[in-house]
């Protein structure tokens, strides 16, 4: 796809004059903005609240993180009871052309998909249309007949199971305890064999309908006994299909329509139109301390440049902006209310911090997004007791704080970089603004 770029020196200076300059200004003292020289982006900053000074120790880290080759840039942005209190940009975005991040950009956001599919399915279970203890066979019978891994003969990927005693329920897959395998990431390495064996491998762009997959899924071996382990899984995609079941809409329409179009997401897609696939990042890999573009056979990179998709990952498969997941975040601290549109009731979106691992694991998961628990508190940074937080496989994280009304997101788009803890030490400064 891309052969490996050498920077040249006219480049260099170009960039070390931009690093230099942007470090210079991170420093300045105006408690009301600084100015980054990259993006033209103001960072404002509430003196009453959030310090701009505190703020710009991001920039610091970032830009130290970029000089010492951790990664190739990044975007961020936090807000602060609603409003924009820092937006920002670094670096270089693709190493072929030179371009530069913009806070315009469009990310592969992979499983921040999750928290969407399943704000999707709250709102059917507003609706009536089922219960969340329901057996998911109900809805998509191919999963009446699942059963557990019981036996694996690596030598030629053949296996025995025997039946699970409890049915899979919507809420067993909204929180990853149904026991279902997860393709390529899978902690089992005779569940992955099994998937790789049945072609179900390729997560982002497999050609098969959302009905296809869903049976697909419901044919391979589960881990455990659904809801005595948390086992991440493909269990949210399988809830894509089933709101395609109930609503009688794709589930790309469903989204669309009552979710991104609502909330004024113009830039989130499954398929991106071709008027902005300009402005989505290339996936970035380090090769001898060189960036370039990340390749793989497991799946198509380009994902979402694909015109023909007939199957839409309610796991993984969106593209957005930051600007564009934080309106979808303040919906889930603003009691289900976003655009001045109420997606969700106030209590449905309490559910969602409400920690749905009692009895089962040792940590706090609520619907499809991690959540801080009380005793989370001591590791000290990570926000109020139920602050929400969850990733992406390109290295794009978020946490939304309900109790300071606190969104900070951060995308990258890389692939196998080891010792990268910019989202953890960015998480911890953006807390650290807080001064009232």
């Amino acid at each position: 796809m891309s052969s490996l770029f050498v920077l040249n020196p006219i480049f260099m200076r170009r960039l070390n004059f931009l690093f230099i300059s942007a470090i210079s200004l991170a420093s300045c003292s105006d408690m009301s903005f600084t100015y980054d020289i990259q993006t033209g982006n103001k960072n404002y900053g509430k003196p009453h609240s959030i310090s701009a000074d505190r703020m710009a120790r991001i920039d610091t880290m970032i830009l130290k993180s970029i000089r010492e080759n951790v990664i190739p840039g990044a975007v961020a942005l936090v807000l602060k009871d609603g409003e924009v209190v820092y937006e920002k940009a670094w670096g270089v975005s693709n190493p072929e052309t030179g371009s530069l991040y913009s806070s315009d950009d469009i990310f592969r956001i992979a499983s921040m998909t999750k928290a969407i599919t399943s704000v999707a399915i709250l709102m059917l279970w507003e609706e009536g249309m089922f219960f969340l203890d329901d057996p998911i066979e109900k809805y998509l019978p191919a999963f009446s007949d699942t059963g557990i891994l019981e036996s694996y003969d690596p030598n030629d990927s053949s296996y025995t199971t025997t039946p699970n005693q409890t049915k899979i329920t919507i809420r067993h897959l909204l929180t990853h305890t149904s026991g279902i395998g997860y393709s390529d990431i899978d902690v089992s390495p005779s569940i992955k064999a099994i998937y790789w064996k049945n072609g179900l491998m390729d997560i982002f762009s497999p050609s098969l309908t959302m009905k296809e997959a869903a049976k697909e899924i419901a044919r391979q071996p589960l881990h455990h006994e659904p809801g005595t382990k948390f086992t991440y899984s493909l269990g949210i995609d399988v809830l894509g299909s089933l709101v395609e079941e109930i609503s009688g809409m794709s589930f790309a329409d469903f989204l669309s329509e009552r979710i991104f179009k609502p909330l004024d997401m113009n830039d989130t897609y499954f398929n991106l139109p071709k008027k902005d696939q300009n402005r989505l990042v290339p996936v970035l890999t380090r090769d001898d301390q060189e960036w370039k573009i990340f390749e793989t056979e497991v799946y198509d990179v380009d994902y979402p440049l694909m015109e023909e998709k007939t199957f839409f990952s309610g796991g993984a498969g969106l593209s957005s902006t930051v600007g564009d997941y934080a309106k979808f975040l303040r919906v889930l601290i603003q009691d289900g209310n976003g655009n001045n549109k109420q997606i969700l009731g106030k209590k449905t979106c309490e559910l969602l911090y409400e920690n749905q691992l009692r009895g089962i694991e040792d940590w706090s998961l609520g619907i499809a997004t991690g959540i801080l628990s009380e005793k989370d508190l001591y590791q000290g940074g990570r926000g109020s007791v139920g602050t929400l937080t969850w990733g992406g496989y390109f290295n794009t994280i978020y946490f939304a704080d309900p109790e300071e009304k606190i969104i900070g997101l951060l995308f990258k788009q890389t692939q196998n970089i080891a010792n990268d803890y910019t989202s953890q030490r960015f998480r911890e400064l953006v807390f650290q603004t807080v001064v009232k």
